[in-house]
């Protein structure tokens, strides 16, 4: 135990509006990935807003802008859910409903018990865009370690 959980904040663009058909599929497995997020080992935490969680906290600027935070214990547990969960059907077909981007997903190191913000997520992501991945906004390809807390 480091001290230190593992922000994950992610963004992605809708070719269609929420309701429209062509974005139907995702709507309709968002519950299902999110409950199976929350029941993963690992998972402390995630920013919920009210009927469909991150989509009912659209982005005021761009209405098709879905952004989605969560807290995980480490690396590894957010790589189980993402890569080795149901998620992954869901992620094969993000082509469908998402806009390409080349920067759209951050991670980065936080106090436990710290819960971020969107404005945070997307100052990390700014971070890796500009700097690419640092010691304060990463990847899962070029991951740093949590912080090492000195004891007097």
């Amino acid at each position: 135990m480091t001290g230190f959980h593992l922000a994950q904040f992610n963004l992605a663009r809708l070719k269609a509006p929420i309701d429209a058909p062509e974005t139907a599929d995702f709507v309709a497995n968002l519950d299902r990935i999110n409950a199976i997020a929350e029941s993963h080992a690992g998972f402390v935490w995630r920013l919920k807003g009210e009927g469909f969680d991150s989509t009912s906290q659209p982005i005021k600027s761009d209405p098709l802008l879905i952004p989605n935070l969560s807290v995980w214990e480490t690396p590894q547990a957010l790589g189980a859910f993402v890569y080795r969960s149901d998620h992954m059907a869901v992620l094969k077909r993000r082509r469908e409903w998402f806009e390409h981007m080349d920067v759209y997903m951050t991670l980065w190191w936080i106090p436990a018990g710290h819960r971020p913000t969107f404005d945070d997520g997307f100052a990390r992501l700014d971070i890796l865009a500009r700097l690419g991945p640092t010691s304060e906004a990463f990847t899962f390809r070029d991951a740093f370690p949590a912080p090492i807390i000195e004891r007097a």
